[in-house]
């Protein structure tokens, strides 16, 4: 193992994400975050036949009392539903797992989001440890407590805020990640540039091709940076009462995206999480230079960042702009039946923006 990064997430439940080349390997680390005997880890079956097993045998060599179960669930974002987390609430009832009983998040968001949920739900509340193996649930889903289950009608409209014990991102995982889930984990790490730091955003730039390369250094650095970002500004919001709905810049584009296409299974053409949530943030910068709030030349360099990381911008054939606009009105930000987006007036200085005029919008979705 490499030197180990922490970053810690205060507040009235602070806990501790530890960032290190082969963490999965550390069973002493994992098993620290356990408070009683009962275990489920929830995976997915792309990660599961991976780490799973070994991860089995090094908790069982640090604690041989554990009772460990398992819930595999398939891939992608159509398994994060209401019959995935009854599954994962029957797996923990069949294990008899107590109040002080622990879920382990093997996976990318999907896995977190709902085994998070179930955490949140079981007995009221028990513990949950995520152990993200993609780059986007390492630097955003796994980060901050946000738990949930998409429905047909729209992403994460059914969850809880539940605070992880601690979040253990092992960057070996992420040389197993396919070269587009590395690519779609990086639209959200460019987010934290666009959304507060011009500076990050520069060095991203810089170490675009290192990053592309899946250089674990790199990684680990931009994953640091990522974290203490997202970190400050849960610890002030943890709720998303305020400042918090920051995080979410390009995210109502993508998200009415994603819901508009049907989400993505293994092998599908559709759009995954990242690449929607780079499309959603150009489309916020486009509308923010339309209302006059920034230039439009911020929005060519986010353009520009973004293609360079072979991210899409555009948004896929067959999406009309109203129907885009019906999935957006659903979104949890909202406020009295307006729209309340995340916009910008410049690179790296976003902003929330209540009550934000439909035909602007409406406008920008239909631009080529």
């Amino acid at each position: 193992m490499t030197a180990i990064r922490t970053v810690t997430v205060h507040g009235d439940s602070p806990y501790t994400i530890h960032i290190g080349h082969g963490l999965l390997e550390d069973g002493a680390l994992i098993t620290g975050h356990i408070r009683g005997r009962h275990v489920l880890i929830v995976s997915d079956d792309q990660v599961a036949p991976l780490y799973l097993p070994a991860l089995r045998q090094r908790l069982l060599q640090q604690r041989p009392e554990l009772l460990i179960g398992e819930q595999v669930i398939a891939a992608g974002e159509a398994s994060k539903t209401l019959d995935n987390f009854a599954r994962v609430i029957d797996a923990l009832a069949g294990l008899g797992a107590t109040r002080d009983a622990c879920v382990l998040a093997l996976g990318g968001g999907v896995v977190g989001d709902l085994a998070g949920f179930a955490a949140a739900c079981w007995m009221r509340g028990i513990d949950c440890v995520q152990l993200p193996t993609s780059l986007l649930a390492m630097v955003d889903s796994s980060v901050g407590g946000k738990t949930a289950v998409d429905l047909p009608q729209g992403k994460n409209l059914v969850g809880a805020f539940h605070p992880p014990r601690a979040v253990i991102a092992d960057t070996a995982t992420l040389a197993t990640l396919p070269p587009r889930e590395l690519r779609a984990g990086l639209a959200e790490v460019i987010k934290y540039a666009a959304l507060g730091d011009l500076r990050f955003g520069q060095w991203l730039a810089q170490e675009r091709p290192a990053l592309l390369a899946g250089d674990s250094e790199a990684l680990a650095l931009a994953i640091a940076a990522s974290c203490e970002h997202k970190a400050e500004i849960v610890a002030r919001d943890p709720l998303e009462k305020g400042e918090r709905a920051l995080l979410n810049l390009g995210h109502t584009f993508g998200h009415a995206i994603e819901t508009a296409q049907g989400y993505a299974a293994p092998g599908s053409d559709n759009l995954i999480h990242g690449e929607a949530v780079a499309i959603g943030m150009l489309l916020a910068a486009r509308l923010s230079a339309a209302l006059g709030m920034a230039t439009p030349r911020d929005a060519d360099a986010l353009e520009q960042l973004l293609r360079s990381f072979e991210l899409p911008t555009q948004i896929p054939a067959g999406l009309t702009a109203q129907t885009l606009l019906a999935h957006m009105r659903l979104d949890k930000k909202n406020t009295a039946g307006k729209l309340r987006l995340i916009l910008w007036t410049a690179f790296g200085q976003a902003c929330i923006v209540p009550d934000v005029d439909e035909q602007a919008v409406l406008a920008v979705l239909r631009q080529p």
